[in-house]
Order: structure tokens, then sequence, then C-alpha cells
């Protein structure tokens, strides 16, 4: 049908440049934009899943920096792991220097350089975090991501507890010293069995124990090592077995069993020690007189002679002032407390100093022991101290042996625990490098992933803009037919 009032034929033209237009808007936003999905209407569903994989991106890319920062982290601990390596390999070397008899230099000197690597193991050790208690002595967790579940998205590193500590006293080095030792039981009793007496068997059927007053593991304690004879005869054991048995319970506290020149038993330690008297074998040849007593002279030592464990030990309320060349400490003692309380508290603020308060020998009063010269001053005297003033320590005054040999010992448990240490942190730094290659891969595949799901077709899109640009050329041309056609109307009113 002919019209006036309707162009069809335009109107159909007008929709098609629209659409036209719309396409070639479209197009051209996505190529000038890089993305297939510029708004919620382009592809919502597809807008959802590409939001949910680029937050996914996100935390991985800050996963991987996270884990980064704690390789980084880790290999500064590592070297400071290795340089107390060598500071233990030091030690080791003047230990050995000084557990030989032949020895005829001052021990007191190699004894101070001894002390002051011990000292700066615990300042590098709290410089890595390490130390007891530091900031990476803890259980490290290190988010990646990537994983649907949170458990899944971090790396775990245990360095919690004293195992995984490097400060001299989680090493088990903190009372530790390359002075003399070697010290027979004298006080009381004196001891007069040989040990080596040819063919000599001692406690046949019996049993003798020794109980010592010590500090260690960051307090003060009793130990008692028990001989018995555990031939298959029961007549008895010989020298070698007595040592044998002492060793094996007395090694773990730092402390040591062996025979004089006199063939006399005689204990060392690098350990504040004192040693109660011995019980009587229960039967046959004693392997010490019984009554016997002994003080690790090895150390610098002020004694006390104050009231016994049950009662009130510090009778009148004192402070006692602690000077060393490192440094004061000053302990209040109320007055109410019994022996073992006292001790307790006065190792609280002493042991940073490097001395250590432990039960006398005679089982009743205090005894302070150090690997350096110490004194300490009691204003009023009548508790701890009998009478007010400076208490001096004496200077180390031993037999032939050397506390040298026990700090071998405790060097090598040193040494293989710090190895276990950097075995931890060897595979913290494997563990973390392993977990960022997985987070790189998922980073690369999830925003390949995205990349399917938003960004534009730049070749597909660029042979739209032309199609667009060519429809719309058209439509334009057609539009401009179609407005024309009611002129031939006016043909048919000639």
């Amino acid at each position: 049908m002919i019209s006036l009032q309707t162009n069809i034929d335009s109107l159909m033209a007008q929709q098609n440049l629209n659409n036209d237009n719309a396409f070639q808007s479209n197009t051209i936003q996505q190529l000038t934009s890089g993305y297939r999905i510029n708004s919620s209407g382009d592809d919502a569903a597809g807008l959802a899943i590409a939001n949910t994989i680029n937050a996914g991106v996100a935390q991985l890319n800050q996963g991987v920096m996270n884990a980064n920062n704690a390789v980084s982290q880790l290999q500064i601990i590592d070297g400071g792991l290795s340089n107390i390596s060598t500071i233990l390999n030091r030690m080791n070397t003047l230990a050995t220097e000084s557990a030989s008899s032949t020895f005829s230099g001052n021990r007191a000197t190699v004894n101070q350089e001894y002390s002051s690597l011990i000292s700066e193991i615990n300042r590098q050790s709290s410089n890595i975090g390490l130390n007891s208690g530091g900031n990476y002595n803890t259980n490290l967790s290190v988010f990646i991501g990537g994983a649907s579940a949170s458990a899944n998205a971090s790396v775990n590193l245990n360095l919690a507890g004293t195992n995984s500590a490097v400060d001299a006293t989680s090493l088990g080095l903190s009372t530790s010293n390359v002075l003399n030792g070697g010290v027979d039981i004298t006080g009381g009793t004196a001891n007069t069995t040989r040990l080596d007496a040819p063919g000599a068997l001692f406690l046949a059927a019996g049993s003798q124990s020794f109980t010592f007053n010590t500090y260690v593991n960051g307090y003060a304690q009793t130990v008692t090592a028990q001989v018995s004879d555990t031939s298959a005869t029961s007549t008895g054991i010989t020298e070698t077995q007595v040592l044998s048995q002492l060793n094996t319970q007395l090694n773990t506290y730092g402390l040591s069993a062996s025979v004089d020149s006199n063939g006399l038993l005689q204990f060392s330690g690098s350990t504040p020690w004192t040693l109660k008297a011995t019980t009587a074998a229960t039967a046959g040849n004693a392997i010490a007189t019984a009554g016997g007593k002994a003080n690790n002279t090895s150390n610098y030592i002020v004694t006390t002679g104050a009231a016994g464990a049950d009662a009130a030990f510090a009778s009148t309320p004192e402070t006692l002032t602690f000077q060393t060349s490192t440094g004061t400490a000053a302990v209040t003692l109320a007055g109410t407390a019994n022996l073992a309380q006292t001790i307790n508290q006065i190792n609280q603020s002493t042991a940073s100093l490097g001395v250590y308060a432990v039960e006398g020998s005679a089982q009743t009063g205090i005894q302070f022991q150090g690997s350096n010269s110490f004194s300490i001053y009691d204003a009023v005297g009548g508790g701890v101290f009998t009478a007010a003033g400076n208490n001096t320590s004496t200077a180390p005054t031993t037999g032939a042996g050397s506390n040298a040999s026990a700090a071998l010992t405790q060097i090598s448990a040193a040494i293989a625990q710090l190895g276990l240490v950097q075995g931890k942190i060897g595979a913290g730094e494997n563990t973390l490098n392993y977990a960022l290659n997985l987070a790189n891969s998922q980073i690369t595949s999830y925003s390949a992933e995205e990349s399917q799901i938003k960004d534009a077709n730049v070749a597909q899109e660029a042979a739209n803009l032309t199609k667009a640009q060519v429809l719309t050329q058209t439509s334009v041309a057609a539009l401009a037919q179609a407005n024309s056609q009611p002129q031939s109307i006016l043909k048919l009113l000639q």
C-alpha cells in the first residue's frame, strides 16, 4: 500500500540504522577497552565468574609477596644460624685446647673468650628472633591462597619450643665453661677408695647413690645417680662399669665422673653443682666412702651458712646485691620463704649475670657459683648471710681435670640441635619455594581463564567494526531512499 501518513520503509531503515549504530558503538567500546564485558548487561553470568577469578588472582599475587618475604626472612635466619655454627666451632676449639692435661696456658683467659662467645650466641639468636620466646620461636604460618579451604591456603613452619631455639640456654651451653674441673670427694668424710686397684670389684649385690644439687635447663634441681651391681653373678662391678653407669645418668645434666691420678672417684661438670653426702652401699665394697661431700670448685664460689630447707630461710627481710663484670642485680627477700623457694627467687634475677644459686653440699645454706668472679653485698645480715657486708667469690681451685671435657659433650649436643634447626629452616625455604611455583602457576592459569571470559577478541571485533561501518553506511543510504519514496505519489496526482 502507498501511504502519505506512514513511511514503513523509512521506519525500517531507521530501526536498522539504530541497531547498526549500537553494534558499531559496542564494537568500538570493546576495541578501545580491550574487554568483551564492559557492563553487567554484556554478560552478567560471565562477569560474576570473572570477578571471582579476579579476586582469587589478587589474593595469589599478595600471597606470592607473602611467600617471598617469608623466604627472605628464613634466609636471614639461615645466615644467622650459619654464623652461630661458626661460633660453636670456635668454642669447640677452645674446649679442646683446655681439655688437654698438658695445657700450660691460663684457662681463665681461654674461658673469658669462651664466655664471651656464649653471650654472642645469645645476642645473635635474639637478633634473628630464634631465642627462647623470640619472634620466630613459634609456629609460623604464611598465607598464600589459591585453595578452597583456608587450612590449605597456608604454609606452616613449626619453630616453637626449646628444640627450635638457638640461644645458649636452649642449646644447653649457658652454664658451660672450660676452667679446671675434676673434684674429689673431700668434704665431711674424705674418700679413700681406689677404683683402679687391680682386680677390684665393687657393690656386690648392692648399690650406692650420689645426690647432686645443680642448675640445669633454667632452674635449680636435685639429681641422684645410683650405681648398682648388675653382674650376672652378683660378685660386683669393675671400675669401668662404675664410671659407665654414673656417666650414663649424669652426662645429660652436664656432669661427668672419672678417676683421678690416685685412683679416686672424682666429678666434674661445667654446670654449678654441689654433691651431698653419699649413701652407704647396701652390700659389698662401696665405690666411695659414705658421708663424703664436694663442690664444683672449678667455678667461682660464695658459700653461706644459713637455716635448713624446712625452716624459714631468710628470717629477716633483706636485699642482696650481686655484682659482676657485666652488671648488677638486686634480689629482695621477704623473710618468709624456705630454702628451695629462696633459691628459685634468686636464680630468676641472677641467672642472666651468670651467677647461680644451688643448695649447699652440707644440705643447708646456699652456695653461689659462676664461671666468672662476682660479689654479693648484704646490707642487713641475719638471713642468707650471717653478717652484713660484702662477700667476694673465691677463685677456682681444682684438680688436674677440666670442665672442658664436659663442655665438649655439651657443644656436640648443641651442634646437633643447631643442625636440626637448620634443617627445619632449609625445609621451610624449600616448601615455600614449591608453594611459590604453584601460586605463580595458578596466577597464570586463572588469568588465562579470566581472559577467555572477559577480554575482547580483537581480531573478531576489528572485523565486526568493518561490518558495522558498512552496515551503518548502507542504512544511511537506504534511509535516504526510503525518505524520498513519498515524493512519487505526486506523480499520481498530476
